[in-house]
């Protein structure tokens, strides 16, 4: 009988639960003062944020009018799929022909049938509302496992962007979609779920190629945590799913799906461009201007791989080597280390693009607080990142470009590119002869 009572009188998951949230609440009350301020406050501020943007974008896509860009284009173009054509140089829509991986016409299938053949656009303003707030969702289980950024810069990035909910719940554009799917997949590496992180950062991949400016970093996080015969297998997952995405066009004409889904010499149209305005348009239209951006490209990468994120004192090419068998046992990597390195990745390709368009805003946006706090130089107060987050939206909100609005962006850049080669890295620098003595 006593047993009986001590056992119902115990309590239960749910209440000890809702105890330790009551506690925690009440301590961040009490420290109310530094809750815009501690990144341990991340979740709370964040599930606030959430709370208010379902309310902000219910009202953008009731009370501002759609404009109809590529949603259509996006349509006709998996109807030609559905009506049986799986040759990719035949697929196209309004605008031009389909220029996306496989994942993009499943994906967009889907969406095809859900509003019903494209036609309830309301339908699919809701669709991409949810995506948006799982997107914020992504970003913020980010945010609190690197414990870097203060939680007041989440205001800015969640309801100070009027762009960003253009191109989500306006626009309706398939580069939401591959940013969604990528942040699920960092999530998954953080989680140490590496097979199921390159998974979903092919399928990626599959729906828009800019994703690839990650891969970079990817491959270094590969290399380090697993050596060259670990990383093939997870490369191998890669390269596997995109094979199944695109049998049924590889099978019909695969020359034609390669050449078109990833096509890496596609020509921009000068009057689109965010970050060339200032140029000549035949400058902005010459190979060798392209081919100067590829080489600083690849030469910051190499640079930031040599001297930034590779910091064990041994040759670059231990990497290559099998973590048991290297000089200095690398340490589990932290979640510090792997955005670093994948936001770092991406965000040089973004410095050197041939060309920015509108919608490729949200390729880094998310990406830009980490950048500028994770890495704190005492030359660059929280007012001056600031100010260059606002720069960037304003740049990126001016319609058309102009010459101003471009040297700014390339200006703000700078600034970034700057602070994470100076700053503190993810990657302390330690050499054998530490290693021993510790």
């Amino acid at each position: 009988m006593a047993a009986g009572l001590r056992k119902r009188g115990r309590p239960g998951p749910a209440i000890r639960a809702a105890g330790l949230c009551g506690q925690w609440l009440r301590r961040a009350w009490q420290e109310r003062g530094l809750l815009l301020l501690e990144p341990r406050y991340t979740l709370l501020v964040a599930a606030c944020l959430c709370l208010a943007e379902v309310g902000i974008t219910f009202w953008v896509i009731h009370r501002v009018a759609y404009t109809e860009i590529d949603w259509k284009a996006y349509m006709a173009e998996v109807e030609g799929v559905i009506n049986g054509t799986y040759d990719y140089t035949q697929l196209q829509g309004d605008t031009g022909p389909l220029v996306y991986p496989a994942g993009f016409v499943y994906i967009f299938m889907g969406l095809y049938y859900a509003t019903g053949r494209g036609t309830d656009i309301r339908m699919a303003q809701h669709i991409f509302a949810v995506l948006y707030l799982a997107t914020l969702l992504l970003v913020f289980l980010i945010y609190h496992q690197t414990c870097k950024v203060p939680p007041f810069v989440f205001f800015f990035m969640c309801c100070a962007s009027y762009r960003v909910h253009s191109i989500f719940v306006l626009r309706l554009f398939n580069d939401p979609v591959a940013m969604a799917l990528l942040f699920l997949s960092i999530n998954l590496l953080l989680a140490q779920r590496w097979g199921w992180g390159c998974c979903c950062f092919s399928l990626a991949v599959s729906v828009k190629m800019n994703v690839l400016l990650f891969a970079p970093g990817l491959l270094f996080l590969l290399l380090t945590q697993f050596g060259l015969r670990g990383a093939i297998p997870k490369l191998g997952i890669c390269a596997v799913l995109q094979v199944v995405l695109g049998l049924p066009f590889l099978l019909e004409n695969p020359v034609g799906y390669v050449s078109r889904s990833f096509d890496f010499g596609r020509q921009f149209l000068f009057r689109w461009t965010v970050n060339w305005r200032f140029l000549p348009e035949a400058f902005f239209l010459h190979r060798a201007f392209h081919l100067a951006l590829l080489t600083a490209h690849l030469t910051l990468l190499l640079l930031f791989a040599l001297c930034r994120w590779h910091r064990t004192g041994e040759s670059i090419l231990s990497l290559l080597k099998d973590p048991s068998k290297r000089k200095v046992p690398p340490q589990p990597l932290t979640p510090n280390q792997i955005v670093s390195t994948l936001f770092t990745s991406n965000f040089i390709g973004i410095c050197f693009s041939r060309s920015l368009h509108y919608q490729f805003y949200v390729w880094y946006f998310h990406t830009l607080p980490y950048l500028l706090w994770a890495t704190p130089a005492r030359w660059l107060t929280h007012l001056l990142r600031l100010l260059v987050l606002g720069l960037i939206e304003l740049s990126w909100n001016t319609y058309p470009s102009t010459s101003c609005s471009s040297a700014a962006l390339h200006v703000c850049h700078a600034v970034i590119l700057l602070q994470l080669w100076l700053g503190p890295q993810p990657f302390p620098k330690t050499t054998q002869h530490s290693k021993k003595a510790q």
